[in-house]
């Protein structure tokens, strides 16, 4: 079983500015001659975390996490102007650039891979490679599981809860993102703390107090509420053909999956669907995993799943 690596701190820090208004967080932590690896927090609206760079040992990657449009530290917070994925494509780009990187492995979990795969897609010359964990392609077929009552089947008493918030007013996606835009302060928080409990409560494979206060908390509810409502409801408009189908350009890549059994967020098919299109990537199925990135079973496939990567892109063997 592996474990983290210790934690870390960044050895550099910045805000960048990257147009129409909007400031991006962005970290560097690791080996500064390390393999590059861009890290694509979830949500959308998340916002980055501390713990995602134990899965990399420090002394192989050069970890870069940034903060996307309106959440986290990046600024202006909860704002939905000049924000949609095609926006943190160009975002990435910038980032790139500036920081003098070539190429780099993308590493994303949930919504991360959505983009992850969005921008390897359409800068395939940039990509070393991926590690994909609790993969979400973003059919009409997941949202309607996680929005329209397929996890409900499961989680009753949640889900009775996420329909009440919005007075049982389908489709809920729609409803949610009325309420979130609306003129009404306490209305639009009420909105958001429903939305992050839905998802906090049914992300672990057990429950965890803890990951549903870190969600519910204004700061995070907020941005992430408001993020995945306007993706999602624009998204015909930044996904005009599925992921699916643009798979023959990472078809070379080097990718590794791994996804929780019993995810509830983001079902395993999410993961199978994309093994099928993609033949050349590793699928590895944790049993006692649900959603988190962070249940023990899944922590012992990322570890691995990331030395693994280090040695196909030409790291040393660790003495770890």
């Amino acid at each position: 079983m592996r474990y983290y690596h210790p934690e870390i701190q960044p050895y550099r820090e910045q805000h960048l500015a990257v147009g129409d208004g909007h400031s991006l967080w962005v970290a560097e932590s690791g080996h500064p001659d390390g393999i590059p690896v861009l890290m694509l927090h979830g949500g959308p609206g998340v916002g980055s975390s501390e713990r995602d760079r134990q899965f990399f040992n420090p002394q192989h990657y050069r970890m870069i996490q940034f903060d996307q449009r309106g959440c986290g530290h990046s600024t202006p917070h909860g704002s939905l102007e000049d924000n949609t994925p095609r926006h943190l494509l160009a975002d990435i780009e910038q980032i790139r650039r500036r920081l003098g990187i070539e190429r780099w492995l993308c590493f994303g979990g949930s919504w991360g891979t959505t983009l992850a795969l969005l921008y390897g897609q359409t800068y395939p010359e940039r990509v070393l490679g991926f590690l994909l964990r609790g993969v979400f392609l973003c059919r009409d077929e997941d949202l309607n599981w996680l929005y329209e009552g397929g996890a409900g089947h499961v989680f009753p008493e949640h889900w009775q809860k996420f329909r009440q918030a919005v007075g049982d007013e389908s489709p809920f996606l729609t409803s949610y993102h009325r309420r979130l835009t609306g003129p009404d302060e306490l209305e639009r928080s009420r909105a958001a703390r429903a939305w992050a409990a839905w998802e906090g409560l049914i992300a672990t494979l057990k429950p965890s107090p803890k990951t549903v206060a870190r969600m519910i908390g204004h700061h995070t509810a907020y941005s992430m509420a408001r993020l995945c409502t306007h993706y999602f409801s624009g998204r015909d408009e930044w996904l005009p053909q599925p992921l699916l189908a643009g798979m023959d350009r990472l078809a070379e890549h080097p990718a590794i999956l791994v996804h929780g059994r019993y995810d509830m967020v983001c079902p395993v098919s999410n993961a199978w669907d994309l093994k099928q299109a993609w033949p050349g990537a590793r699928l590895e199925i944790i049993r006692e995993a649900g959603h988190s990135a962070h249940d023990p079973a899944m922590v012992d496939g990322l570890v691995k799943a990331a030395e693994d990567l280090a040695h196909m892109l030409g790291a040393p063997e660790s003495s770890a």
